[in-house]
């Protein structure tokens, strides 16, 4: 008889290499014995939180911060991994209402002074109707869920426009899911926290501050996935999944790179790709209502625009946040500021995020002309562009926000049903289970995933309980 030493090892295949599946491959091979190999279609990992180098700077996909919400154990992983490289950053980013710039997080003081006097005023007589018995009752949109606990004036200025940016579609259209699980200040005590988080006396420990690496975004996803592969694991790049087949005892995952075909023998599929995705790749075919439900499903894609600018410093801002629809871009972030670096000298890039269709005439557009669109945009915003950029480097996200459309959530619970009856695999992660998450959020998954896991079996009765913790997340602003 065989030693347990001697058994052979548990196959787990995780299929993508963004933070949740470089992730669970580090907790794999650092708490037990199994074979981990991870498939990343492209050629990096980190996914939508990844970074790349352009220009003799590190930049991300777009603005990203890790929250001080962060789990401790997760963040005390972080913080190892990375080596004293993790910058404890304060947040200094500004939003244009109107034609006014107010801090971003809100200050007291600064939207006392500079708040539009008739935007206040409208603000306040909103505030006291929330206060008389009454009101209407929340219904099951977006724009009625905010309207009846913030009011008109806060939501015909800010929060309906930039959703209608954001996603594409009507706030009316949308789910009363994405406001409760996207508008973390979505009533008005909640935004009153908020403002009041920044006064002296009043602030919760990490309040107006975020985590940052040293060397981008991209390194967190990075320090895990070296350590998984110091660890043992195999991290495969360039890998796309196009098939998973169910056998009597785990799964045939079949991969394509640069024409070559390879199977890839599982006991459990760990899924982190977008379960559309995944309900399209597994073979044979799954029922046509489940097809039906993925293909209802939508997702957001975004156009990323970064221009290099010949000076040191755009502006002293972090971040610039466009919720009108005069402006067609929706934020503005500056790497250098976020990474505390004066290098390289005279030569800065900022980036700007244009969510969009890829049916919209903005994803076949030029550099050149997103260029000009973004150097447009900033000046009908009153902060233009000191000079001609450099360059323009463009970047494309196919899946940058889960849209939740009204009845999304029947559509999702039919795929959902189907993906927890697979026989050993599992599906989760920001794309994995359609989900508005922070890093810090999609990283907790991986550890509760790793976690349910004892020898070759896996607790589905905790990892229902660790679900129901899901579901009340809300996304950091």
């Amino acid at each position: 008889m065989s030693s347990p030493a001697s058994a052979p090892l548990m196959r787990v295949v995780i299929l993508g290499a963004g933070p949740a599946g470089a992730g669970a491959a580090y907790r794999l091979r650092k708490t037990h014995r199994a074979s981990v190999t991870v498939l990343e279609a492209q050629d990096a990992v980190g996914g939508n939180a990844g970074s790349f180098e352009w220009g003799g700077q590190r930049l991300d996909y777009g603005s990203h911060r890790l929250h001080p919400a962060c789990d401790e154990a997760v963040l005390a992983d972080i913080r190892s991994l990375l080596s004293g490289e993790l910058l404890n950053r304060p947040r200094h980013g500004r939003i244009r209402l109107g034609s006014s710039w107010i801090h971003f997080p809100l200050r007291p003081l600064d939207l006392a002074l500079r708040a539009d006097r008739a935007f206040v005023a409208a603000t306040l007589r909103d505030l006291v109707g929330r206060l008389i018995p009454g009101n209407d009752a929340e219904g099951d949109t977006f724009a009625s869920v905010l309207e009846a606990n913030l009011g008109p004036a806060i939501c015909s200025h800010f929060y309906f426009p930039y959703a209608r940016k954001i996603w594409g579609v009507d706030p009316v259209e949308l789910s009363a899911v994405q406001a409760r699980r996207r508008v973390s200040a979505g009533s008005f005590g909640k935004l009153i926290r908020k403002v009041l988080s920044s006064v002296p006396g009043l602030k919760k420990p990490g309040s107006g501050r975020f985590y940052y690496p040293r060397h981008g975004y991209g390194a967190i996803t990075e320090a895990y996935e070296a350590a998984a592969r110091d660890a043992g694991a195999s991290v495969m790049l360039g890998w796309r999944v196009t098939s998973l087949r169910a056998k009597e005892s785990g799964w045939t995952v079949r991969a394509t790179r640069a024409g070559e075909v390879r199977d890839f023998e599982a006991d459990l599929v760990w899924s982190t790709i977008p379960i559309t995705i995944l309900a399209r790749a597994v073979s044979p075919p799954p029922p046509p209502p489940i097809l039906e439900a993925a293909q209802a499903m939508a997702f957001r894609s975004m156009i990323l625009v970064y221009l290099r600018l010949p000076v040191d410093r755009f502006t002293e801002y972090d971040a610039h946040y466009f919720p009108s629809v005069d402006v067609r871009i929706t934020r503005l972030s500056e790497p250098k500021i976020y990474a505390a670096l004066e290098e390289p000298r005279g030569i800065t890039t900022i980036c700007a995020e244009l969510p969009c269709s890829r049916e919209d005439p903005w994803w076949s557009m030029s550099d050149t002309e997103l260029g000009q669109l973004v150097a447009a945009d900033l000046t009908t915003a009153g902060v233009p562009l000191p000079t001609d950029p450099i360059d323009v480097h463009v970047r494309r996200l196919t899946h940058a926000y889960p849209v939740y459309l009204r009845g999304y959530e029947e559509h999702f619970r039919t795929l959902d049903e189907w993906a927890t009856a697979l026989p050993r695999l599992l599906t989760f992660g920001r794309q994995g289970l359609f989900a508005h998450d922070n890093t810090h959020h999609t990283l907790a998954m991986a550890y509760a995933a790793v976690d349910c896991l004892s020898g070759a079996t896996f607790d589905d009765a905790r990892w229902a309980t660790y679900r129901e913790e899901f579901e009340s997340h809300v996304v950091e602003d």
